[in-house]
């Protein structure tokens, strides 16, 4: 990955990118009637129809394929945390701000009450219990006391607990995180917790968006540009705009399939693919790949805008590549020939014949040659799926 510096102002011509149109696209799509985009909902729906109708605007032959998304986590209400220390003083805990719902917790719809214990302490019946990491064996030890999990959590730069809708299979417990200051200091103190949990697990159809601007001439060049649309969707009482994650990465292929419509040689093949379910998951993705044809020259963007000046470019993604997968794929890490997974596993050990490389892993020398060009531009703490602008 390579941080690039943009270059200086583009001089407006007919080629030229619009600022005012592609402000618009992002403020349209980060609007309070599209909820959020999460997939499945009548914001996101009400979203692939605008974009739909963006395709047409631009010439392009617009279609909206479905497809299944098995599960997505969703808040039916929105989480509640009382902490009353030893010395009686009481503590109302900020949803996304001092803890969160784990993606893993079982639902709990009221406020659950509990004295606080560390994993260490004997006798967790009935209490929340402070530990450093969920493992199989706490969580079975949790269940058979009947206890509640509380582990610690970080925050982004400007202090919030990123929201994500996919993850790790359901766990019999209630589970919560808890910003890292406030765990010590939680278990330093101890006291009493009430907290909810009211989450649930929901099937869904996702939508991804086509348009086709310019057939390619047999045996011509082809350039896909694609975007995922969804984010993470609205909370009850919180908004998640996803201005940033992806409603600016839309944006910018829309204006840019405008501009190269105009000026790719004749016989040049132009497709535009807005994919959903990224946040659940990468779904409408795995959906789509397998149709691109071999050769394409495909452009993703993701993250528009969120470096300010700069970017952030991967050149030649190579599908034998290992992407760590902590959240989609129950804290493993997966490597992929195209469509064929390789061996996984659970920690920081890579699959076998998998050597490390930098900060991931990459699949034997044995996969297959890459697709030309496939080039993605997106942030690069990006690869932790689910965070969302509230910008």
């Amino acid at each position: 990955m390579t941080n690039v510096q943009a270059p200086g102002p583009v001089t407006a011509g007919p080629g030229a990118p619009s600022a005012e149109r592609l402000t618009a696209t992002v403020a349209a799509l980060a609007a309070p009637e599209f909820t959020g985009r999460r997939t499945g909902t009548p914001g996101g729906r009400s979203a692939r129809e605008y974009l739909a109708g963006q395709l047409r605007q631009a010439r392009a032959r617009a279609s909206l394929e479905e497809f299944a998304v098995p599960a997505v986590r969703e808040l039916y209400a929105t989480p509640a945390a009382v902490w009353t220390t030893p010395d009686g003083a009481s503590h109302t805990l900020a949803h996304r701000r001092d803890f969160a719902e784990h993606l893993a917790t079982a639902d709990v719809p009221g406020l659950r009450p509990g004295p606080l214990a560390a994993g260490t302490d004997p006798g967790w019946t009935g209490r929340w219990v402070l530990v450093p990491a969920l493992t199989p064996e706490v969580i079975s030890q949790a269940q058979a006391a009947g206890a509640g999990l509380l582990v610690p959590r970080g925050t982004d730069e400007a202090g919030w607990m990123p929201k994500m809708i996919a993850g790790p299979a359901t766990a019999p417990v209630p589970i919560l995180g808890i910003r890292h200051d406030l765990h010590q200091r939680m278990l330093a103190e101890r006291g009493e917790l009430s907290a909810s949990a009211p989450v649930r697990t929901v099937a869904v159809t996702g939508t991804n968006v086509h348009g086709v601007l310019a057939d390619p001439a047999p045996g011509g060049v082809s350039v896909l540009l694609t975007a995922h649309y969804d984010g993470v969707g609205d909370d009850p009482q919180q908004r998640f705009p996803a201005a940033g994650d992806n409603a600016s990465g839309c944006a910018v292929i829309l204006e840019a399939a405008r501009i190269l419509a105009s000026v790719l040689p004749a016989g040049t093949g132009l497709a535009v693919a807005f994919l959903d379910a990224e946040e659940a998951g990468a779904w409408g993705s795995a959906h789509h790949a397998p149709q691109v044809t071999a050769g394409t020259y495909v452009i993703n963007v993701d993250g528009a805008a969120e470096l300010a000046d700069a970017a952030a470019v991967e050149a030649g993604a190579r599908p034998g590549r290992c992407w760590p997968r902590s959240t989609r794929q129950g804290g493993r890490r997966e490597c992929r020939y195209g469509q064929r997974p390789c061996p996984r596993t659970t920690a920081a050990t890579p699959p076998p014949g998998c050597p490390r490389q930098g900060s991931e892993w990459e699949c034997p020398a044995t996969r297959p040659p890459p697709r030309r060009s496939i080039v993605s531009s997106r942030r690069p703490w990006s690869r932790q799926p689910g965070w969302s602008s509230r910008r």
